[in-house]
């Protein structure tokens, strides 16, 4: 059996790192590009709910809209009846506001504001006015943009992997040329630069974080 000191011997270390080489990389690879096509899953996920919460978001922004006219018009023609002293029409009115709505025109009308200067302008001014559908609306903004960072990330990950693909791909390469080489001093080279870039894209893929679902 040939000694590690001959020839032999460090033809067949060679061979066996290149072989580890392969087989290592060849595993990495794989699990790189898993990882890249899962994230690029996620990012889609991630980028459909951020449009859906979105077109949501201006549903409920319409809905809030054409609530908040209703109370416009309807309080303009309360304010006609009501600066006219017209009880009947006033009271007609007040019984068709939203529900929302009467609790800032009740506060409204308690500061008296035909005789008082510091009173609001409008009910629309006092922090009893308030519109759930608008409210919702901002909610299903922020949930569409914090979707849509996701959507960033799951990007980046997926980009990331990707790079990593490449990086083992060109281990495989020169572990695969390696082996073709005769030149003792050559082929320990381009092995070396195949395990230097193994070990640095392993060592850097290790960062990134990982999804199995």
């Amino acid at each position: 059996m040939p000694d590690e000191g001959t020839p032999d011997g460090k033809e067949d270390r060679f061979d066996l790192l290149s072989t580890v080489l392969l087989a290592l990389a060849a595993v990495a690879t794989a699990w790189a590009t898993y990882q890249a096509a899962h994230w690029r899953s996620e990012q889609a996920l991630a980028g459909n709910r951020s449009t859906a919460a979105r077109v949501q978001a201006n549903r409920s922004a319409g809905i809030a809209n054409r609530q908040i006219i209703i109370d416009v018009e309807t309080f303009t023609q309360w304010v006609d009846a009501y600066s006219n002293r017209d009880k009947r029409l006033a009271a007609f009115y007040i019984r068709r506001f939203r529900p929302e709505f009467r609790p800032a025109i009740t506060a409204w009308i308690a500061t008296k504001p035909l005789t008082n200067p510091r009173a609001a302008l409008t009910p629309f001014a006092m922090p009893q006015y308030a519109s759930a559908a608008l409210t919702e609306a901002d909610r299903l903004e922020a949930s569409g943009a914090v979707e849509a960072r996701k959507a960033q990330d799951h990007v980046q990950h997926a980009d990331r992997y990707t790079l990593c693909v490449v990086l083992f791909a060109t281990a495989l390469f020169f572990a695969g040329i390696s082996t073709r080489l005769r030149t003792k001093n050559t082929r320990a080279t381009v092995l070396g630069m195949g395990w230097i870039l193994f070990v640095a894209a392993l060592a850097w893929m290790i960062t990134f974080p990982t999804s199995l679902v």
